[in-house]
């Protein structure tokens, strides 16, 4: 099937609260795990685009000590969820969050050893503001590191996974991920985009609707 674009922030406070009471838990730590067992010398200066409730930095926080992090998100009330799980993690002295939007982020240039995004590619209309944030704000050598969803085939595809995925979530949460499921990219349509990029990076599927996109900033 072809793209449906979705809206762009979840800004709204009941959908930012089902989104953070939703139990990510299983792919974040994959995320988290094979990041550091990767890239774990470059987890030093980190930014994360779309950094949504801050389960992915607290996690990184916690496994890497030496780890200091930007979160940045879109959503004003997505960060004030992420504030509180900082905070509540004692680890606000290491995770500092950013309310901004992609591109131009008001972030020093060539500054991060490792640019991260997790579930946010999709909601970009146009996922080349990713990937010339991610080359602006790296430093040579940085390791870039993005998971996302991959689109079904078909609308029914969609709703099959949602229902085997979530089926006892909220409501919101079950036709946002609906929503961005029919938003997601393909394998080959990334590939397509870091040609356009020039940037060098791997992606492949690692599970039946999630690609991780991973490498190193030339």
């Amino acid at each position: 099937m072809d793209r449906i674009l979705e809206p762009e922030i979840m800004d709204g406070e009941a959908e930012a609260t089902a989104y953070a009471r939703a139990d990510f838990s299983d792919s974040n730590q994959w995320y988290v795990d094979h990041l550091g067992r990767e890239f774990g010398s470059h987890l030093k200066n980190i930014v994360d685009f779309g950094c949504g409730p801050a389960d992915v930095l607290v996690r990184i926080a916690k496994a890497h000590r030496s780890a200091h992090m930007t979160g940045v998100d879109g959503s004003a009330e997505m960060l004030k969820i992420a504030q509180a799980a900082v905070n509540a993690a004692s680890v606000k002295d290491r995770v500092t969050l950013h309310h901004g939007y992609l591109p131009g982020l008001s972030l020093p240039e060539h500054n991060f050893d490792a640019v991260l995004c997790k579930d946010m590619l999709h909601h970009l209309p146009d996922p080349q503001v990713l990937w010339s944030e991610a080359k602006r704000l790296a430093r040579p050598g940085a390791v870039i590191y993005v998971m996302d969803l991959v689109r079904p085939d078909s609308p029914l595809a969609a709703r099959e996974i949602v229902e085997r995925v979530s089926a006892n979530e909220d409501p919101i949460l079950k036709e946002d991920f609906y929503n961005s499921l029919c938003a997601a990219f393909t394998v080959d349509e990334v590939r397509a985009q870091l040609r356009a990029a020039q940037l060098s990076l791997q992606v492949e599927a690692v599970t039946d609707r999630h690609m991780r996109i991973k490498g190193h900033i030339g």
